[in-house]
């Protein structure tokens, strides 16, 4: 037998032989004062352990524990442990192209997800990290330190370099440097392909360093075009560039020995692409080492321990009949072992919502968090209960359990409300994303956080947005509203014109009509005035006038409805007219607007869009400072004017 931290022994039980050496060879307090016969007699009761069997009962107690802590083992052999590992180098592309969004949320982005989710699958994997465009920086040698290669590969993004454009010969090079020259080396590439057709040089350059290329292609076919963080789209000649995935850098993976995968939204990607890897890999031995194995006994001393505690805390008498039945119930009772043994449990389905959480089950995490959460009021359980829920897509649950959780530290209030807020903002709604800004908010009043205020910034926009859609939307309303009650006026002004036009006409013929009665009526009088003549002849002369009289009111008559054809024809040809000249000003509108937009258009074509000025200017502080490592030399290559600015 042997002890694997004998320093235990050494250091602590003399101090405890000398300590309670001092305790028990002390008198009690009274017996200076009193003679043993005199303190019988005072005693209630003689039965019970004296201090001095106590204090021997503890001394054991200490040693024991103290031999528990030096490890007590027995050898049971060794074992020969070898560490294996593929050394992997992953080539980011932050070139310009990867700014475009055919892909969520962009290229960029989606590239930097795959890559910390192979960190994440190959934990016992050397992974290095190297960042390329027109030129090519080491980001991260190969490390198993996975943490601080993720941490350096969050931080990169478009204007790490400044010389922009897509060069995969300078990143071969940089990969050729990095690794041991005598030595497989292994690349996966992250990138959209640039716009290169023929890759036959980069293939015959990994061929001869011995580089076999795996390729994550990130884009589609169709593309998109390149929008910068201004807001602006990245032109040439004038014209919006767009940007597609080119599928022709295959042939650099395919002829290499590697795998040419594209990405998709979900993880499978990455997966597929670490099997092709592992399965084309040779693992190097990096180190060998042989283990002893042990048996552990340190139980035994620390449980015969636990056992003389019971009895030194007890009141177990010297005498020989001992109720040691009703002291091991005793003992169960005071140890309350009900309570520990839920406990147990308790933290057994813990661990259970744990690894649910981890397997991306987030509803079997939920109800199992929130289950503990109700029996036990923790705030923490309601918090994870809250985050499970977020993840299942179950944002008004999740709001519920993170309103629940109450956390004492301003650290983990702050991320709670943080958290809240994106539910909120989840929802989408106005009223909730008013919701989100209010938590995001107090999240940032207790905890200042970059995230937070990135995501505060990014709801109030959204909110904003919204704000601007509505009211939109109400003035198109109202609009509406006026243009209906404008031709409702019209109409109404129509109707009492022709009314006002009417009543004309009708006074007109009232007043012909009077006229040619008075005609008539002094015809009349006339005739009567000449005097009588004979009956033949009054009768003719009565039967005259009176034919006269139906020729003249069928002659007014005709006059008149041939002056309401007038009118009306005047009326239709005055719409007519206004019509034609209302149809003419729309024409000439538009020629004048196609005429100023073509202008504008030429006058875009003859300067240097505000993309190339930026590039441009980049390019003068090429040589700032960064983390970046640059292994290979900056070749001087011809400017072409026709190479598209990303």
């Amino acid at each position: 037998m042997s002890f694997l931290h004998p320093e235990f022994l050494y250091y602590m039980l003399p101090l405890i032989v000398i300590l309670f050496g001092l305790l028990l060879t002390q008198k009690e307090s009274h017996a200076t004062f009193f003679s043993s016969e005199v303190m019988q007699r005072l005693r209630v009761s003689s039965n019970t352990l004296t201090l001095k069997a106590r204090n021997a009962l503890f001394f054991l107690i200490a040693v024991l524990m103290t031999l528990a802590l030096a490890g007590p083992v027995i050898k049971d052999g060794k074992i020969e442990v070898t560490a294996k590992s593929a050394d992997i180098m992953i080539a980011l592309d932050i070139s310009d192209s990867m700014l475009a969004e055919d892909v969520y949320p962009n290229r960029l982005k989606l590239a930097k997800q795959k890559a910390l989710e192979l960190l994440r699958l190959a934990p016992n994997e050397r992974i290095g990290v190297i960042a390329f465009a027109k030129n090519s920086y080491l980001v991260s040698p190969l490390s198993f330190d996975h943490e601080a290669v993720a941490f350096l590969l969050k931080k990169l993004n478009t204007n790490s370099i400044t010389e922009q454009g897509t060069d995969f010969m300078s990143m071969l090079q940089v990969v050729d440097k990095s690794i041991k020259k005598d030595a497989k080396k292994y690349l996966l590439i992250l990138s959209d392909g640039g716009d290169k057709k023929d890759f036959s040089q980069e293939t015959a350059f990994a061929k001869k360093h011995d580089i076999e290329v795996f390729v994550l292609g990130v884009g589609t076919p169709q593309g998109a075009p390149i929008k910068l963080e201004n807001g602006e789209f990245i032109k040439q000649n004038g014209k919006i560039i767009v940007s597609k995935l080119n599928d022709k850098i295959a042939d650099l993976a395919t002829k290499t020995g590697g795998v040419y995968i594209e990405s998709v939204n979900s993880d499978a990607d990455v997966k597929a692409m670490l099997k092709e890897i592992e399965r084309h890999s040779k693992k190097k031995e990096l180190k060998s080492e042989q283990i002893e194995k042990y048996i552990p006994l340190f139980y035994y001393p620390l449980g015969l321990a636990l056992l003389l505690l019971l009895i030194a805390t007890s009141s177990m008498s010297k005498r020989v009949k001992v109720e040691v039945p009703g002291l091991f119930v005793l003992a169960i009772l005071l140890g309350n072992p009900a309570p520990s043994y839920a406990g147990l449990l308790d933290f057994m389905h813990l661990d259970e919502a744990k690894n649910a959480y981890k397997h991306k089950e987030y509803e079997k995490s939920a109800k199992i968090y929130d289950s503990y959460a109700k029996k036990s009021n923790h705030s923490e359980s309601y918090y994870n209960a809250a985050n499970a829920l977020y993840k299942a897509g179950k944002y008004k649950e999740a709001v519920r359990n993170y309103e629940k959780a109450t956390f004492d530290d301003k650290a983990a209030r702050a991320k709670n409300f943080s958290n809240m807020g994106n539910a909120y903002a989840k929802m989408g709604d106005e009223a909730n994303l008013k919701k989100a800004i209010e938590s995001y908010e107090k999240s940032l009043k207790l905890h200042e956080d970059k995230d937070t205020r990135e995501n505060l910034e990014a709801v109030k926009k959204a909110l904003k947005n919204k704000e601007q859609k509505k009211q939109q939307q109400k003035n198109k309303n109202q609009k509406n509203k006026n243009q209906k009650k404008q031709q409702q006026k019209n109409q109404k002004k129509q109707q009492n014109q022709q009314n006002k036009d009417n009543k004309k006409n009708e006074k007109k013929q009232d007043k012909n009509n009077q006229k040619n009665n008075q005609q008539q009526n002094n015809k009349q009088d006339s005739k009567n005035s000449k005097g009588k003549k004979d009956k033949k002849s009054e009768q003719r002369k009565s039967q005259k006038p009176s034919e006269e009289e139906k020729k003249q009111q069928e002659k007014n008559g005709e006059q008149q409805k041939n002056q309401k054809q007038k009118e009306q024809k005047k009326k239709e040809q005055q719409q007519k007219s206004q019509q034609k000249s209302a149809e003419k000003k729309q024409k000439k509108d538009k020629k004048k607007s196609a005429f100023a937009s073509a202008a504008q258009a030429e006058k875009m074509k003859n300067r240097m869009s505000d993309a190339e000025e930026a590039k441009w200017l980049k390019s003068l502080n090429n040589e700032q400072s960064t983390y970046l490592y640059r292994l290979n030399q900056s070749n001087k290559k011809k400017e072409n004017s026709n190479e598209k600015p990303w």
